[in-house]
Order: structure tokens, then sequence, then C-alpha cells
């Protein structure tokens, strides 16, 4: 999970707007720690050569100085900032090698639900995409607000319930590689793991034709027991038996959940698993 160790261009874009805001910080911070201790060592009790003037007022020069840099300061940041934001909107495409790879995401309590709608399967806690494909998120929540990230692949972005919000990352490494939940969301938020597997474009066809022969069916039904509140350790992965699913979640169709409860406790299965009030 280290955001120093970017593997896509998103999260590299990211890397540089970081560091080159700390050292536009750094560039005011560092001369006024310098500053204070050079003043207290000037004017120590023990220095006769310091100056007291106890009728001194103002200094132009001092002013300009106090002003100039702190503006130059703002402006600099602000610009880094506004220039980032605009360059890495989310649903900004990125260009990639091969066909772009559709995922939809469906944050659950408390668990990561990813549905390929062209290849037709689904996977829990368990994200495999293709190395140099353009990745078209589309995230929306089947509970509380969330907050999808990846912080080797780029940007994190909000999951709410009855919205749909979009995300293009791309990665350029084969490996393995930690999403989680960004946001405090229940009990379990802190255990919404999951794994990134970047393969090669050869493999990911070869992935999906096998989880597409597993033998369970994500549909309305097996998704309300999905839903319930619960940690999966294991990653599970469905045929997805209706193409419109993430449509019906997003548009409420099929009723969000509950939402963490003060009385809740999380299972530590989805299969069988009931809710603890």
């Amino acid at each position: 999970m280290n955001i120093f160790d970017p593997q896509g261009p998103i999260a590299a874009a990211d890397k540089t707007i970081l560091i080159d805001s700390v050292a536009i910080m750094l560039v005011i911070i560092v001369p006024t720690i310098a500053a204070i201790f050079a003043f207290a060592f000037w004017f120590r009790d023990s220095n006769s050569r310091a100056v007291y003037r106890p009728d001194w007022a103002e200094s132009g020069r001092i002013e300009l100085v106090v002003w100039s840099i702190p503006t130059l300061t703002i402006l600099l940041l602000g610009g880094v900032a506004w220039i980032g934001s605009h360059q890495l909107d989310p649903a900004v495409p990125v260009e990639g090698t091969g066909s772009p790879i559709r995922i939809q995401v469906v944050s659950l309590d408390w668990k990561w639900l990813f549905i390929y709608p062209d290849q037709k399967i689904a996977t829990v806690n368990t994200l495999t995409v293709p190395v140099g494909a353009p990745l078209h998120f589309e995230l929306t929540s089947g509970s509380v607000m969330n907050v999808f990230f990846v912080p080797q692949l780029g940007s994190m972005i909000y999951t709410m319930n009855g919205m749909v919000t979009r995300l293009n990352l791309r990665a350029d490494q084969v490996g393995t590689y930690q999403g989680l939940s960004a946001m405090l969301s229940g009990d379990g938020f802190s255990d919404m793991m999951f794994d990134v597997h970047v393969v090669s474009p050869l493999a990911f066809p070869d992935w999906a034709a096998d989880t597409a022969r597993g033998d369970r069916v994500l549909n309305g039904d097996s998704y309300t027991k999905l839903a319930g509140q619960s940690i999966e350790a294991s990653k599970i992965s469905y045929r997805l038996g209706d193409p419109e699913l993430f449509g019906k979640i997003a548009t409420q169709e099929i009723p969000p959940g509950p939402g963490p409860e003060l009385s809740a406790a999380p299972t530590s299965a989805i299969s069988g698993a009931s809710n603890v009030r």
C-alpha cells in the first residue's frame, strides 16, 4: 500500500502532486523554523550586540517579505491543486493498450463486490485486471457511503447508494496490490481489504473463462444474501445471472442494506450467516 511506489499513471501523477506540494510548503516552513532559532540566538541576554528598539513600529521591507512569501506559496499550491485536479479528473479516460475493461463496483457491509458485465462474472474482495488496459470503473454503494482506494493505482473515489461515480485507472506492472475502504463505515470497515491481481493480457481471458464456469450464480436473490452485514475472508466468485443487477442496485430497485447499527456485530462468513442485533 505504498503511495510512493506507483504502478500506474494516475498514481504516479498523484505522487508528483504530493511531492511538489510538500516541497512548496517546505520553502516557507524551513526558513521560518530557522528564523525562530536565529532570532532566539541573536537576541539572547548575553549578546551585547543585539539592539533593543522599544520604539520601533514597522518596516516596509519586512512587511513585503512577510506577505509576499505566503502569497506566492498559496498561488503555487493553488496552481498545483487546480491543474492537477483537472488533469486527474476521475471521469477522464486513460489511454492504454488492448480493449478497455468495464468493472462495476458495489461497496457492501463489509466487503467489495466487483461485477464484470462484459465477461458476465463477479467476484468478492478480489479484483483481476489485465496489465496496460484502460480500466473503466462504475461505482455505487449497496449500503452506506464508502471510499474505494487502490493506493498504488490511483485516486480514491466515493461510492454512494442511489448514485454512480466513475473512475478510470490503468495498471502498468504485473503483480498483486492492495485495495481498501478509506472511510469509516461500521464495525468491519477495517477489514474491507481487497486484492488487485494485475495479470498479462493473455491470462485475463483465461481467468474470466474459468470463473464463468463456476457453480455460484449472482442474481437478485444471491445478492440479497451477499449484502448482509458480514466479513468475508474467502475470495468467492460468481457467474453473472442478471446483467442488469448493477443498475438495479444503483437505482435502488433492490433496496439498500440497513447500514451499521450500534448493536450490530459482523459475522465471520457470508454463507448461512445471519445478522446479530
